[in-house]
């Protein structure tokens, strides 16, 4: 069986294949870059821009692939969603779609675009957005650099953010958020009723949420008294439902615990303080609850 996957060309390539790397598929690009080899028999990958994806998942040419959510929006795509991945290029953050004005412009929210000139790659979610406004407008498509348009070019944009370091750097407000993406794995509808691909589809998105979920988590192995068992567990919250393991000696037990990173940094001297030794922390590859 040959199972026709759609990755996101571009900015999101390379995270991408680091993604894929940690949830168990090795993909390396060879001299065909939008053609990589990935050491999985049932899947033939293709690198193509996220903006395009949603059209060949739902006509068929993909079986299945990943985008963001704002472009099968944009496409009106008819497919099925499996699962929402929260990853982007520089952050594990929610991207969001924003309407943004130069910072001395009058217009102070979507009402005064009336009449006014957008741009914009999402032309569709924003005449969709103005026409819920009752606002009429003209949207134009950008072909790039849109946040450099205002206020000569146009009256304002609408464009995407991860961090807003871009707009800020090209003197504009946000006055109104549009919609919030992220990565989102699609199927075809027709390939949903195929139960091989449903199958690889859903363990797909199941292993690759796991391994979103194991960067901002890391595990703690430690040996213990075991009359400061109790003590820990109820002033470190972070350390709920850990392995405990008996030691040769009575006196003492062995923990294993899945943390998030952040609280690392406090809870090992804590930890150390309550006698704990051995403390070993480790890397994951995944998290599958």
């Amino acid at each position: 069986m040959e199972i026709k996957i759609g990755l996101p060309a571009g900015s999101l390539q390379e995270s991408t294949i680091k993604m894929f790397k940690k949830a168990g598929w090795s993909i390396s690009l060879g001299s065909r870059a939008y053609v990589p080899k990935i050491d999985d028999p049932e899947l033939v990958a293709r690198f193509i821009r996220a903006q395009e994806i949603p059209r060949y998942v739902e006509s068929g040419k993909l079986d299945f692939g990943l985008t963001g959510a704002d472009w099968v929006a944009e496409n009106n795509a008819d497919v099925v969603e499996v699962a929402r991945l929260v990853y982007a290029k520089r952050t594990r953050s929610i991207l969001k779609w924003v309407l943004a004005v130069p910072n001395d412009s009058k217009i102070k929210s979507v009402k005064d675009l009336e009449g006014k000139k957008i741009a914009t790659e999402v032309v569709n979610i924003t005449a969709k957005y103005l026409k819920a406004n009752g606002v009429k407008a003209d949207v134009e498509f950008s072909w790039g650099a849109t946040e450099a348009k205002p206020p000569e070019l146009v009256d304002a944009v609408v464009e995407i953010t991860e961090t807003g370091s871009s707009l800020r750097a090209n003197n504009l407000r946000i006055i109104d958020t549009i919609m919030e993406s992220s990565t989102v794995i699609i199927v075809n509808k027709q390939s949903w009723k195929n139960k091989d691909i449903r199958k690889k589809a859903e363990a797909i998105a199941m292993l690759l949420q796991g391994a979103l979920e194991a960067e901002t988590k890391v595990g703690l192995k430690m040996n213990l008294p075991k009359a400061k068992l109790k003590k820990i567990m109820s002033e470190l919250p972070a350390l709920k439902m850990p392995t405990v393991s008996s030691l040769a000696d009575p006196e003492w037990v062995a923990i294993e615990v899945i943390i998030d990173e952040s609280v690392v940094r406090s809870i090992i001297p804590l930890l150390k303080e309550h006698g704990a030794e051995g403390i070993i922390e480790y890397p994951l590859n995944k998290v599958v609850y």
